[in-house]
């Protein structure tokens, strides 16, 4: 993938066919960064096409409208600045087996927009505290889970790129049966750059 460039986000009549019940807030990860953690999910998942992210809501049901949601979004991102957050050690979770790398600053940060954010027409009762991390591999089997671990370390230890990045715009998802996102809307942390 070439610096800068975006993994495809379906969109054609098929693929908005296909959309479900089910929307994420997400901030993306450019540059270096994004491009390693992306390139990394595709070794493990080669099918796998989701752009490198942090969730600030993980994936749930509406409670109220697309455009309900979208005025929720846009009328918070004005009440919080943008932030850095930077990345720690590779982790698993216990009961999912979900490898990803842990949020080592920011945290404050990300629990405040979450917060704010999981309300209205975005509310939702999450099965699981909320823990901002980066994923890396997801529903992989078990006979592949001990090889992809060692290989989401070893690649970690090799970066030398960044391993933090700004979270300035948040961009509010839908997930569709392929398993891929559509990008719905976006909005900009009013007071973007005010944190750094």
């Amino acid at each position: 993938m070439e610096s800068g460039v975006r993994p495809s986000i379906p969109t054609s009549p098929e693929d908005t066919a296909r959309r479900v019940n089910q929307y994420a807030l997400v901030a993306y990860i450019d540059g270096k960064l994004g491009e390693f953690l992306y390139r990394l999910r595709q070794e493990i998942v080669p099918a796998c096409r989701l752009r490198s992210h942090v969730s600030i809501l993980p994936p749930r049901p509406l409670a109220g409208s697309e455009a309900d949601a979208t005025a929720l979004l846009r009328a918070n991102s004005r009440h919080h600045a943008a932030f850095e957050v930077s990345l720690g050690a590779i982790e698993v979770f216990p009961i999912t087996d979900v490898i990803y790398i842990d949020i080592a600053g920011g945290l404050t940060d990300l629990h405040e927009m979450h917060g704010m954010m999981n309300a209205e027409a975005l509310r939702y009762a999450e099965p699981f505290s909320y823990h901002p991390h980066i994923t890396l591999t997801q529903e992989i089997s078990q006979a592949e889970h001990a090889g992809a671990l060692q290989l989401c370390k070893a690649r970690w230890k090799e970066f030398t790129g960044p391993r933090q990045f700004p979270v300035e715009t948040l961009t509010f998802v839908q997930n569709t049966s392929s398993c891929g996102w559509v990008d719905l809307a976006e909005a900009r942390l009013e007071m973007a750059g005010s944190r750094r």
